[in-house]
C-alpha cells in the first residue's frame, strides 16, 4: 500500500473508482443513462476536484452541487444512492492507499455524500 500523495495517485484513484461506478447496478445508471456523462470531460474535472480537496491546489473551479440538481430533477438522487457512492469510494481508497491523505479522502467524501443527500432531498420538497 502506498500513500496518496500526487496528482498521479489522484488520477489512479478517480479512474479506478469511476470504473466501478460505471458498472454499478445501484448508481451506474445515474452516470450512464440519466446524466449521460462524457467521461473524457468529467474525469479531468474530478482529478482537479480531488487534487484541490486533498492537496490544497486550487485547480478546480466549479460548483459541484449545482451540477447535481438537474440530474436530481430527472431522477431522484436519494440518501441510499449517496451512501452507496461513499461505500464504493471508501473501498477504492482502502484497496489502493493508506495514510493521512487516504483518510482525508474518505472523510471528505463522507461529508460530501451527506451534504449532497440532504440538499437533493430538500430540492425535491
Amino acid at each position: 500500500m502506498k500513500n496518496l500523495e500526487t496528482r498521479e495517485d489522484v488520477e489512479f484513484l478517480v479512474n479506478t473508482f469511476y470504473e466501478k461506478v460505471g458498472k454499478d447496478e445501484t448508481i451506474g445508471f445515474f452516470f450512464n443513462d440519466v446524466a449521460k456523462v462524457n467521461w473524457d470531460s468529467h474525469l479531468p474535472k474530478m482529478y482537479q476536484f480531488w487534487e484541490t480537496l486533498l492537496f490544497g491546489k486550487a485547480s478546480y473551479k466549479g460548483n459541484p452541487m449545482a451540477k447535481h440538481f438537474p440530474i436530481n430533477e430527472l431522477q431522484a438522487m436519494e440518501k441510499h444512492h449517496f451512501d452507496h457512492w461513499l461505500q464504493l469510494w471508501t473501498a477504492t481508497v482502502d484497496e489502493n492507499f493508506e495514510g493521512e491523505n487516504a483518510e482525508a479522502a474518505k472523510t471528505k467524501a463522507s461529508n460530501i455524500a451527506n451534504l449532497m443527500a440532504y440538499k437533493m432531498e430538500m430540492a425535491r420538497k
